[in-house]
C-alpha cells in the first residue's frame, strides 16, 4: 500500500473532555482509514508516474491527474492529508503559552488571538454542510481564513495550510449533536500552536510529513 494510516499520536481518550474517545476512534479508524484505502485503490488503477507522486504533489495539480481518478484523489487524498495534519494540530491539554513569533503576526494581521478565534469560528459556522475551516498562507505569505468544501485542501489552490479544523458532522456529532459552535469553541482549547507555528515558519513542511 502506497499510503498508510498512521496511529494517532495520542490515546483515543487523550483529548477528553473536548473530544470523546468514541468519536476519536470512529473518526480515525473508520473515516480516515476509508480515505486511505480508497486513495490507494485509485492510484493502483492507473499506476505509472502517479504511483511515484507524494500526496501533496497529487493535490497541488489535480487537473493533471487522469480524469478517471481525479475526483477520487481530490476527495480521498484530501481526506488523508487533512486528517493527518488535523491529528497533529491537536494536543492533549493544549498549549497554554502561544509561540511568540506567531503571536506577533496574529496581532498584526488579525488584531490578536481573540479576534482570530472569533473570525475562525464565524467562518466555520458559515460553511454550509461538510468541509473545513482553515488558517492558510496565501501566495504572498499573508495569513488568511477560508473554508473549503468536503475534503478540499488549500494546497490545491496554491495556498499553504497552517491550521485546519474539521467541520464534518462525524467529527463532533456523537458528542455535540448539531452544536457546531460549541464544538469549535471547545476545540480551540486543544490546538497545538507550536505545531501550527512550525507549519507557518516552513510551509514546505506539509510536503515532508509521512502520509
Amino acid at each position: 500500500m502506497k499510503f498508510q494510516l498512521a496511529p494517532l499520536p495520542y490515546a483515543y481518550a487523550a483529548l477528553e473532555p473536548v473530544v470523546d474517545r468514541e468519536t476519536m476512534q470512529l473518526h480515525h479508524d473508520r473515516h480516515h482509514a476509508a480515505y486511505v484505502n480508497n486513495l490507494n485503490q485509485a492510484i493502483a488503477k492507473v499506476g505509472g508516474i502517479w504511483a511515484t507522486r507524494s500526496l501533496p504533489e497529487l493535490l497541488l495539480d489535480l487537473s493533471a491527474l487522469p480524469v478517471s481518478i481525479r475526483e477520487l484523489v481530490r476527495n480521498n487524498g484530501g481526506g488523508h492529508l487533512n486528517h493527518t495534519l488535523f491529528w497533529q494540530m491537536l494536543q492533549p491539554g493544549g498549549v497554554t503559552n502561544k509561540p511568540a513569533e506567531l503571536t506577533t503576526v496574529i496581532q498584526q494581521q488579525f488584531g490578536g488571538w481573540s479576534q482570530l478565534k472569533e473570525q475562525i469560528i464565524t467562518a466555520g459556522l458559515g460553511r454550509f454542510g461538510s468541509g473545513w475551516v482553515w488558517l492558510a498562507q496565501d501566495e504572498l505569505g499573508h495569513l488568511q481564513i477560508l473554508t473549503t468544501a468536503n475534503q478540499d485542501n488549500p494546497l490545491s489552490s496554491g495556498w499553504h495550510p497552517v491550521l485546519g479544523l474539521d467541520l464534518w458532522e462525524h467529527a463532533y456529532y456523537l458528542q455535540y449533536h448539531q452544536q457546531r459552535a460549541i464544538y469549535l469553541e471547545n476545540l480551540w482549547q486543544i490546538i497545538d500552536w507550536k505545531f501550527v507555528q512550525r507549519l507557518w515558519l516552513d510551509p514546505t513542511r506539509v510536503q515532508h510529513i509521512i502520509y
